[in-house]
């Protein structure tokens, strides 16, 4: 099959699911990630067949697998990042939170930034890249997330390639690479066997799990079924449990004036403030996220 007629159909078959421009963007998106023709490369060349991929992957699709598991990468902060199944799908919103903790970390030298709940790791590399002499720890509970935090090589999509800000392709070159390390952070906290470098830090980052298992509901089923659970769910009874484990490692781990951000539930950002000043957090404040919804609480130890 030629290729334009391929994204034609699957255009077509995706409606069935999505709305008609989501569905066209997914089509081309298949295209140009499975098969590595440039956007509206099909158009110059009409005549390019569709590669046997594309048709596994539009199968994917159809099942309701996130396009990014798909394709095995999500763009984050203007870097290409490895996903896979198992690890949460990095979202823009969170690109401010990066920029955010890059402004303070610039200001510093060789700054120690600990990034909670790190996932894919597309937070700790981000700023591991952005900021000269960083030195970030990321740590989660998840093998599949640390998986796939540890062979990060994030792709600068203004080079094409590896970033090179004077670093070469290979992960074990990278100039203060990430460290990463498995651990609970609801559990430990005192702990002698806590598991990450303690601190002082001079940053703390996380995105936690915050949305209530009542705000299912309002969620595409393609993130209820195929993105991990544990990393976007917390009990209604509950919802800030992570936040006050977050508040207790700010106060023991961050240096005297040291700075923290953290992706919060839109619905709850005065109570979630309220988590972090109480804990002896100062100049706890709340940021907006695009759309004007209250997303992050930031603060000083």
């Amino acid at each position: 099959m030629l290729l334009p007629q391929f994204i034609r159909q699957a255009a077509c078959e995706l409606e069935a699911l999505y709305p008609p421009g989501e569905a066209q963007s997914l089509a081309r998106r298949l295209a140009e990630d499975l098969q590595g023709v440039k956007p509206y490369e099909w158009v110059i060349n009409p005549s390019l067949e569709a590669s046997p991929l594309l048709e596994d992957g539009l199968k994917r699709l159809l099942a309701g697998e996130p396009v990014q598991y798909v394709t095995g990468f999500e763009v984050f902060f203007g870097r290409r990042f490895r996903v896979a199944p198992g690890v949460l799908i990095p979202r823009p919103e969170t690109e401010i939170l990066v920029r955010e903790a890059c402004v303070q970390a610039l200001r510093l030298e060789q700054p120690r930034v600990l990034d909670l709940c790190t996932g894919s790791g597309c937070i700790a590399w981000s700023i591991a890249l952005e900021v000269p002499g960083a030195q970030v720890v990321g740590v989660d509970l998840s093998d599949e997330a640390l998986a796939v935090a540890r062979v990060q090589i994030p792709v600068d999509l203004h080079t094409e390639g590896p970033y090179e800000g004077g670093l070469c392709a290979n992960q074990a070159c990278f100039a203060h690479a990430p460290l990463f390390v498995k651990a609970d952070i609801l559990s430990a906290f005192g702990s002698a066997s806590c598991a990450w470098p303690q601190g002082p830090y001079d940053i703390l980052t996380a995105n936690p799990p915050y949305i209530r298992e009542s705000e299912k509901a309002l969620m595409h089923r393609n993130v209820l079924e195929h993105e991990p659970a544990m990393a976007l769910f917390v009990p209604d009874d509950d919802p800030l449990v992570f936040c006050r484990a977050i508040a207790r490692h700010a106060m023991a781990l961050l240096a005297p004036g040291g700075w923290g951000i953290v992706e919060i539930n839109e619905a709850l950002g005065p109570q979630t403030a309220d988590v972090f000043a109480a804990a002896g957090l100062r100049n706890v404040g709340i940021l907006d996220d695009f759309l004007g919804k209250q997303r992050f609480v930031t603060f000083n130890r």
